[in-house]
């Protein structure tokens, strides 16, 4: 009998660490020969599986492979398609098993969030439905670091580090100017619901006076007349105010400061921009000259100022879902087991996917300062740890270099196209 195949894929917002979870898995993956014959990709996710889109990794060189550990972004293309349950599309769920048959796939890793790790558990259960035996291994990545379980989530350790170094940076610049010129600076983070990486902007401010002066979580209600108080207040002692507000900000109606009307692909509001709302704000009710900025993109792809740690954690996890996988573990995910934080210590643990799927971990309220605009020392302890180190990418010519892939198709073998419905 041949030996299995394993199928892996990345989901929703990539990150500057999700291809270092990937290179784990494919070289430990190339370690247990015995167990597994070659890693086929998806093609932009789970779209890849549904269309039969495969890319063989084993055409891949090993110093390709070994360069995704500091190559940002997703190597074999990311999407945002949330599977649906069996009863509202079974075709999807059918099409999978036949694909995994087609190409003898016993493994399904996928490397992902919430909704990610929402699609390994449903297809874990389905197979046993349909009656393929398959393991399903969920693999963590979210710079929001909303997953439960995990103590912490790969990508946040460097999206945080690109945050608390980006306001500490613009705040020198501003206060530089603040005399005679710009007196608010704001720098919008995302967060939709959870306000982790606007937490970690807090770690800039280690002294008083220090910027952020002030942060806007989602998990607190947007006050105006508090916020300009506390606006005001800080350009008269400081010279100037910078800020970081969570795209996911709302107001006492539970309205997002920044709603756009619009929804993504897994049903989520999709956001404005909640910086040029805040600055402006400053402007008409204090007359102060403002700017902002929209960190976006660039605080997930950083991988120039990645987090040593983050990195590190990404990879082991990577290699720890194989390692699992192998050892017969259904339905789970590896996690990150906080032993220490003095010194930081860790280790991987593991959850099962039916306690991870679609539940978000919120920030505690003891980790934001009691008048809602900061972050307490409880907090800073937790987070510190986590964007310890630099894990410079080469460099030539001042630029970093990144590994681009072949990705190479796996020859199709069904006679028959899938064509994907609603937006992806």
């Amino acid at each position: 009998m041949a030996k299995p195949n394993a199928f892996y894929a990345q989901s929703g917002g990539v990150t500057a660490v999700i291809n270092a979870s990937a290179c784990g898995l494919i070289e430990t993956a190339r370690k247990h020969k015995d167990k597994i014959n070659k890693v086929y990709a998806g093609r932009n996710g789970i779209i890849g599986a549904l269309t039969e889109d495969l890319i063989d990794t084993s055409k891949e060189s090993k110093s390709a492979i070994a360069a995704l550990r500091h190559t940002p972004a997703g190597a074999f293309g990311s999407c945002r398609h949330k599977l649906k349950s069996i009863e509202e599309s079974r075709a999807e769920y059918e099409r999978l098993i036949e694909v995994f048959k087609a190409h003898n796939i016993r493994y399904f890793f996928y490397n992902g969030g919430g909704d990610s790790q929402d699609t390994s558990h449903k297809i874990s259960q389905i197979a046993v439905a349909l009656n393929y035996p398959i393991t399903c291994v969920g693999i963590p990545k979210t710079v929001d670091n909303d997953l439960p379980i995990t103590d912490n989530c790969p990508g946040f350790g460097s999206v945080a580090k690109y945050v608390a170094v980006s306001i500490r940076e613009a705040a020198f610049d501003v206060a530089s100017m603040a005399k005679t010129s710009t007196k608010v600076f704001v720098l919008e983070v995302m967060g939709r619901h959870a306000g982790w990486i606007a937490a970690a902007g807090g770690l800039a401010c280690e002294k008083e006076g220090d910027a952020p002066h002030i942060i806007l979580f989602p998990e607190i209600v947007f006050d105006e007349t508090k916020f300009l108080k506390r606006v005001e207040a800080c350009v008269k002692k400081y010279g100037y105010c910078a800020i970081v507000v969570a795209e996911g900000v709302r107001n006492a109606a539970g309205t997002f400061l920044a709603e756009a009307g619009v929804k993504d692909a897994f049903g989520h509001a999709q956001l404005g921009g909640v910086a040029p709302v805040i600055a402006k704000l400053c402007k008409s009710k204090l007359g102060y000259k403002y700017h902002w900025a929209v960190a976006d993109y660039l605080q997930r792809s950083a991988r120039h100022i990645a987090s040593k740690i983050d990195v590190e954690q990404a990879y082991a996890l990577g290699k720890a879902a194989v390692k699992l996988a192998i050892k017969g573990n259904n339905a789970v995910m590896p996690t990150i087991v906080r032993k220490s934080n003095t010194p930081y210590r860790w280790g991987i643990g593991v959850a099962n996917l039916a306690d991870v799927a679609n539940v978000e971990k919120m920030m505690p309220r003891s980790y934001i300062s009691r008048n809602g605009f900061g972050i307490t020392e409880t907090c800073r302890q937790y987070l510190q740890p986590l964007i310890v180190g630099e894990d410079y990418p080469p460099y030539k010519k001042g630029l970093p270099q990144y590994v681009e892939l072949k990705n190479t198709p796996v020859k199709k073998k069904l006679k028959t196209k899938f064509e994907l419905t609603g937006r992806t």
